[in-house]
């Protein structure tokens, strides 16, 4: 009887890590990490949803002091107590290490990131949201510059106009406003600015401000306004998670980077910000409805929405955020819906 209430409680224990992180059924007994991996392309190979990978590491004991993988390593997949847990075989050491969620990655370090940061952090250096219309309309602008010239470039002193932080030293130099309004409501969200270069005050004299220009994506032009830099870094850990609303729902508002359809990697800008509760990890699902007709009656027939893709938020505003598209079954659009996964 002992026996059989025991085993019983077994099989309840590993049904319920398995339904919370179910694992592939052609998963791997083990995977050896190779340069250009990611986190989630590792827990993709052991994982039906690789965003769930801390439910599955999160009965390792090491959790609050998780190791960094490295090209190399060799990750498996082992039971323990009837428990799935995966560990790392140090390809150097040649020791056993437990897996834990967190991977931070410094440009010193050879580790695997948590997902590809490359295709995001140069995004962050060009892309922001400015969340209130009146910001960009008092936002001041580039007057002149000292040399005569309609443009101007990195080492050029520019004149701009209008009020100034006074305790702000160095502006971001931006154009290319894009205004967003929640496709529903119709309720204003932000505005997308991309930036073409920075300035250093140098003096300031009523509404005139004398700056050189210390960076320069692109040529300064008369008419750029100017914000106040930006000082938010871009997180190298990410803890994948779902929103805590359950009944969460958005839509892909856009996809940057000049590019018609979307798919793996690109960064998108979603209506759901921090006021919803997201936040950097947040894991959103993506479906697609779509429409045919029937050709026996003629009407158009609604079909039931197919999840899609997810996406990964890495950077929030209050009502909108940025994300990276993390898996794609088919192309992806504006206007595609977002739930909790």
């Amino acid at each position: 009887m002992k026996k059989a209430l025991l085993t019983a409680f077994l099989v309840s224990l590993v049904s319920q890590v398995w339904a919370a992180a179910p694992f592939r059924d052609d998963r791997p007994d083990s995977y050896t990490v190779v340069k250009g991996d990611t986190l989630w392309d590792i827990s993709g190979r052991f994982l039906e949803n690789p965003w769930q990978w801390p439910e599955v590491w999160s009965l390792n004991p090491q959790i609050n002091n998780p190791h960094l993988i490295y090209p190399g390593d060799v990750v498996t997949l082992i039971y323990i107590e009837g428990k799935p847990r995966l560990t790392i075989n140090r390809g150097l050491t040649g020791r056993t290490l437990k897996l834990g969620p967190k991977v931070r990655s410094t440009p010193l370090e050879n580790a695997i990131p948590a997902i590809p940061l490359d295709v995001i952090s140069s995004f962050l250096d060009v892309s922001r949201v400015v969340e209130s219309p009146e910001v960009m309309k008092k936002a001041p602008y580039i007057l002149s510059n000292g040399q005569e010239q309609v443009i101007s470039g990195a080492g050029d002193t520019v004149y701009v106009r209008g009020e100034f932080d006074q305790g702000a030293s160095v502006y971001g130099v931006y154009r290319g406003e894009q205004n967003y309004v929640d496709p529903k409501t119709g309720e204003f969200l932000g505005t997308m600015v991309q930036s073409v270069g920075s300035v250093d005050v140098e003096r300031i004299t009523n509404d005139i401000a004398t700056m050189s220009v210390s960076r320069s994506s692109e040529e300064l032009r008369v008419g750029d306004k100017l914000l106040v830099s930006e000082e938010r870094r871009l997180a190298t850990s990410f803890y994948p998670s779902a929103p805590e609303n359950r009944d969460i729902e958005g839509t892909i508002l856009d996809v940057v980077g000049g590019v018609n359809q979307i798919g793996l990697y690109n960064n998108v800008l979603i209506n759901l910000g921090s006021r919803e509760g997201l936040k950097d990890g947040s894991v959103m699902a993506i479906y697609r409805q779509n429409n045919i007709k029937d050709k026996m009656t003629g009407e158009i027939v609604a079909l039931p929405a197919e999840r899609v893709g997810h996406i990964m938020v890495f950077r929030t505003y209050e009502k909108m955020s940025f994300a990276i598209v993390m898996q794609a079954s088919q192309p992806l659009h504006t206007g595609d819906t977002l739930r909790a996964p």
